[in-house]
């Protein structure tokens, strides 16, 4: 692993994903730099100014690969290589920002995404959540594994994420809302997905909060029964530059009544 300094800054590059592990720690004082997208803006002006910033690129965590029923995806896969990812995730990959941010943004990236000043981030924490994904990550304890709806409660910014494991033979849908621009923020989004058979349906949401949250209320009564209105009892929408708290809370059942409509009648 080599370390440069850069402006009073440690840079660390790991080689492999041991080395990027021990360069981890516990996290103290550390940043994780993957793609950038969100990272190199708040660096440039200074409005980050951390100790030591781990840099992955090198670090070997940007394969995907089958392992059974499940889809095991790198921390540093870039999020253009995910165009065959189960569904509802492919389709908010390509939801997110442009060509040009998801030929550089990381699915860890996104996950770890803390909320902007201004708007909502981490579009893929519903859809991962709706998928019934994990994440493995390595920090103060060692290695662990977790649902990604437990994980994104936490500080992830406390853990470096190595990969994540999206279950397969599911189908899913997805609806939301957007705001027109060139990096088309979104709003509010609805991730749904159920079994193969029918079973298990998940649904979560994000852009209503800091976080994504699994809607649990409307799973209860499953595919035939769910009430889009219980959505609300799972999540309290928030305010921010892009939409009010009441508009959120407007949508959101009409969100769930949508991704609903499209898991009974798939595409």
């Amino acid at each position: 692993m080599s370390v440069a300094a850069h402006e009073e800054q440690d840079v660390l590059l790991p080689r492999s994903r041991d080395e990027a592990i021990a360069a981890f720690g516990t996290g103290a004082g550390i940043t994780v730099l993957g793609g950038g997208t969100i990272l190199m803006p708040e660096l440039s002006a200074g409005r980050l100014k951390p100790d030591r910033v781990l840099m992955l690129a090198r670090a070997g965590l940007d394969e995907i690969r089958e392992n059974g029923t499940s889809l095991v995806i790198g921390a540093g896969v870039r999020l253009a290589d995910l165009g065959d990812a189960p569904e509802p995730l492919a389709t908010a990959v390509r939801r997110v920002g442009d060509p040009e941010i998801r030929n550089q943004a990381t699915i860890g990236g996104n996950l770890c995404a803390s909320p902007g000043p201004d708007f909502p981030r981490g579009d893929l924490q519903a859809p991962l959540i709706a998928l019934g994904a994990t994440v493995r990550s390595a920090g103060s304890g060692g290695e662990r594994s977790e649902p990604v709806e437990d994980f994104v409660t936490g500080d992830p910014s406390a853990r470096l994420v190595l990969e994540l494991e999206v279950p397969t033979g599911r189908w899913g849908a997805s609806a939301s809302v957007r705001r027109p621009h060139a990096h088309a923020y979104t709003i509010l989004a609805v991730s749904a997905s159920m079994a193969t058979d029918g079973s298990d349906l998940r649904l979560a949401v994000t852009g209503a909060g800091p976080h994504a949250a699994r809607l649990r209320s409307v799973e209860e009564g499953g595919l035939a029964g769910a009430d889009p209105e219980r959505a609300l009892n799972d999540i309290q929408p928030v305010d921010d530059a892009l939409a009010s708290a009441w508009y959120r809370q407007k949508m959101l059942p009409v969100l769930v009544a949508r991704a609903l409509s499209e898991l009974k009648e798939p595409a």
